[in-house]
This record gives structure tokens, C-alpha cells and sequence, in this order.
């Protein structure tokens, strides 16, 4: 990207969100801020950025439900959530309704460049560049290109982690994968017991898109005490 990444953030407390502006403008991303889930939803529809880092609490509603709009109006880009150590639960709904990553607060700034950097990469580094080609997983159509999966005619609607979390397993057919191994390729940092139920929740939400009975996996298989494999 030859533009300045475009970031929007969305965070109801303003001494937060302009420290976080302040260090991310420092680091040459362009910030947008809003302070409430309806402003930053239309901003996000109107802007189309480059990344959402979007909290969970807003004045106006749950940032959870904000990420699920963002997934139902078909926007793409990653969002990295904003979450409070002690609700774990937010983590995992945050996950289901199709955020890509979360820091817990309180963080660092140094952690939350290495997840948006992280993120990123994954939406539109490697996979842009890197891996041009088609890969296939039965009846499914990996353009890597572009960044999207076909069911003959139909486009799936995945995530940009979805997308390299298939890419991942479609690249290793009938291999075992753990989840740490997962983890590294995709995520592109260390498993710990947190990630890798994000594992599980991404997998949960990839099969729901991808497999013809989500309820019956035949597609993303899971091997017990390891991980997950793609099937051949």
C-alpha cells in the first residue's frame, strides 16, 4: 500500500483514544476517530479502512454487536477488538462475530503495533503478492490474487483471517496441523492457552462458510489431542 494505512478507531473514552492516535499517527498509520458504534459504523461504510480497532464497550450499545453489522454489510477489513482482561466471554463473542484478533486492556503500545502490523500483513501483504495462484479444496476455489473463495458461482463472504486460516490448510492437505503450528502461520506470533481458542472459535465460524453441513464436518477435520486437518 503506497497511501498512508488508513485506520478507524472506535473508542468511547477520549484521553484513550487520543493516546492511541497520538502513537499509532507517530508510527505513520491516518487515524479517524469516533466515539460511539453508529458514528464509527457509517465512517466505516464511508472510509472503507484499511483496519478497525474497535472496544467492546461504547456509550451507545456493544461493540460486539458493531462487529457483527460490519460482517452482515459485507466489510472485509481486519478488526482488532478491544477487550477487558476479566471478561473473557467478550474475547470469544468477539471472535464469533467475526473479529480477527483482540487486545485485552491494559496493553502496551508496542503490543497493539505488533497485532495491527500482524494483520495487516495477513490482509494484504503476503496473500496479495506473494501467493498469486489458485488453490483448490474440493468443491472451493482459493484465489489467492484476490483474496476470495468460489463455490462455483458463489462468493463466500470470509474474513481476511478466515481466508489465510483456509489458505493455511489447503496448502497442507491431509496433514495434521496443531494448533500452535496454526497459530505461527496465521496469526503470526506464539500460541498461549488463549490463542489457541481463538483457534477453535475461527475454525468454528470457517466451517459454518465453507462446509455444506457445518453440523458434519467433512471438509475441516478435527484430529483429537492435535489440531485440525483439511481433508484430501
Amino acid at each position: 500500500m503506497n497511501d498512508p494505512t488508513r485506520i478507524l478507531l472506535i473508542e468511547d473514552d477520549p484521553a484513550v483514544a487520543q493516546s492511541l492516535r497520538t502513537g499509532l499517527e507517530r508510527e505513520g498509520y491516518a487515524v479517524t476517530w469516533q466515539a460511539t458504534g453508529a458514528a464509527g459504523l457509517h465512517q466505516a461504510r464511508a472510509q472503507s479502512p484499511h483496519l478497525i480497532i474497535l472496544d467492546v464497550r461504547l456509550p451507545d450499545g456493544s461493540g460486539l454487536d458493531v462487529c457483527r453489522q460490519m460482517r452482515q454489510i459485507g466489510l472485509r477489513q481486519p478488526i482488532l477488538m478491544l477487550t477487558v482482561q476479566r471478561d473473557e466471554m467478550d474475547k470469544v463473542l468477539g471472535l464469533e462475530m467475526g473479529a480477527d484478533d483482540y487486545v485485552t486492556k491494559p496493553y502496551g503500545l508496542r503490543e497493539l503495533l505488533s497485532r495491527i502490523r500482524a494483520l495487516l500483513r495477513r490482509a494484504y501483504g503476503e496473500l496479495s503478492a506473494a501467493d498469486a495462484e489458485l488453490l483448490y479444496a474440493r468443491d472451493l476455489v482459493l484465489d489467492c490474487r484476490r483474496g476470495q473463495v468460489r463455490r462455483g458461482a458463489e462468493l463466500l463472504n470470509l474474513t481476511p483471517t478466515e481466508f489465510r486460516l483456509l489458505v493455511y490448510l489447503a496448502r497442507h492437505p491431509g496433514q495434521a496441523l496443531s494448533r500452535a503450528q496454526i497459530i505461527d502461520a496465521v496469526w503470526g506470533y506464539e500460541a498461549d492457552v488463549e490463542s489457541e481458542k481463538a483457534v477453535n472459535v475461527h475454525i468454528r465460524r470457517l466451517r459454518e462458510k465453507v462446509e455444506l453441513d457445518p453440523s458434519r464436518p467433512s471438509l475441516i477435520l478435527t484430529v483429537p489431542g492435535i489440531g485440525y486437518r483439511l481433508a484430501e
